[in-house]
């Protein structure tokens, strides 16, 4: 039977119709990706035990953790900087990550320092200026890998390792992901403690170049001390090391929750679009003040500086030796979510925050309470 011409452009129509439903939800829904990074590989051992060697403590790990992300979180993409004991450029882990335009990036390694064999502990890391020699000592270690990289210098741009002179680029430096960043590698110290009953060692900032290059929010973990026997000996046992996956797992899943609620939280109620006006009941005394939170940085950054050029009603607050840097003021949330609107291109990591008598309070909370303020008027 052969087709009337006509009918075609009908057909393509009904086809359309059919198919433009299920093209819109896929294109809607974005998988979660985290990448995670075991730390050194090949011919780089990393640190040196009695009994291990650190890249293959980091790699049991990070396969234990993206096994446990894999099987309990079928919305996430887990991608691996390796899977087996090869060498790959620090470059080269940031570019997997960035190329896959990943949600988080974790490193994993494991800490070593020489002539004391009795300090334990598990620390994570985030990008930023060490604020002591030990700190300083903790990156030039880690950034010691690219010396077994060819044309390294070239590569990294004269950057030295074990050069403290290297490590100015750090100060000025402006991570627009540090409060996320500061806020996962708190939740991870928080399960090392309480999941593997790990000493807590605490949250500290370094330069490190793996988390410099990262487009993402990203920490870099340091699972203990090989370089103490005790420490040595757990880091190399099964129980040992599920508990540590175990620890970052559990961070990582209240990190995500917690994204993922204020994204919700940041899109509903709607605002009102471009020119239309809703009447909004005026909020009573006390009410939740909204805010837009744009940058975090280690040091505090002049009214005048051209980070903030153009941009009004900038303030600041401190919050574990951070300044976070806000734009706006209101009651009105929905005010505020109109003005998140206009900085994101600017600021894209830029995200709702809520105060109550001058102390921050938490988002959820407050946006409950406007709310209901607002079905009482």
């Amino acid at each position: 039977m052969r087709l009337n011409k006509h009918y075609i452009p009908f057909i393509a129509v009904c086809f359309a119709m059919l198919w433009l439903p299920l093209c819109l939800a896929l294109a809607q829904t974005k998988q979660y990706i985290v990448v995670i990074d075991a730390g050194h590989g090949g011919h780089d051992p990393g640190a040196i035990g009695k009994i291990s060697r650190e890249k293959n403590i980091n790699l049991s790990v990070a396969l234990k953790l993206g096994k446990m992300i894999q099987t309990n979180c079928s919305d996430t993409k887990v991608i691996y900087t390796r899977e087996k004991d090869v060498f790959v450029p620090l470059a080269r882990r940031a570019e997997i990550a960035n190329e896959a335009k990943a949600d988080l990036f974790i490193s994993i390694h494991t800490n070593s320092l020489g002539g004391n064999r009795k300090v334990k502990g598990a620390s994570t890391w985030t990008l930023g200026l060490a604020k002591s020699d030990a700190n300083l000592e903790v990156a030039k270690r880690e950034n010691a890998v690219i010396l077994y990289e060819d044309d390294y210098q070239t590569r990294y741009a004269g950057f030295n390792p074990n050069s403290s002179e290297s490590y100015i680029i750090f100060e000025f430096m402006q991570d627009k992901y540090m409060s996320q960043s500061v806020h996962l590698a708190s939740l991870v110290q928080k399960e090392f403690k309480q999941t593997a009953q790990r000493a807590d060692r605490g949250v500290h900032q370094a330069g490190f170049l793996v988390l410099k290059a990262s487009a993402m929010p990203s920490i870099l973990v340091e699972l203990g001390f090989i370089s103490t026997p005790e420490e040595e000996r757990y880091l190399n046992t099964e129980s040992g090391r599920n508990a540590l996956a175990k620890s970052i797992y559990r961070a990582f899943i209240t990190y995500k929750k917690e994204q993922e609620a204020r994204r919700s939280n940041t899109s509903a109620p709607s605002a009102p679009s471009e020119g239309e006006k809703r009447d909004e009941a005026p909020q009573p005394a006390n009410s939740p003040v909204f805010k837009v939170q744009i940058l975090a940085s280690t040091r505090l950054i002049p009214q005048g500086s051209k980070e903030f050029k153009g941009v009004k009603e900038i303030a600041h607050y401190r919050e574990k030796g951070m300044y976070k840097y806000t734009c706006g003021a209101s009651t009105n949330y929905n005010e505020i979510v109109r003005l998140k609107r206009k900085l994101s291109d600017r600021f894209e990591g830029a995200f709702i925050i809520a105060f109550k008598n001058g102390e921050k309070m938490d988002i959820d909370a407050a946006i409950r309470e406007y709310n209901k303020n607002n079905k009482k008027q």
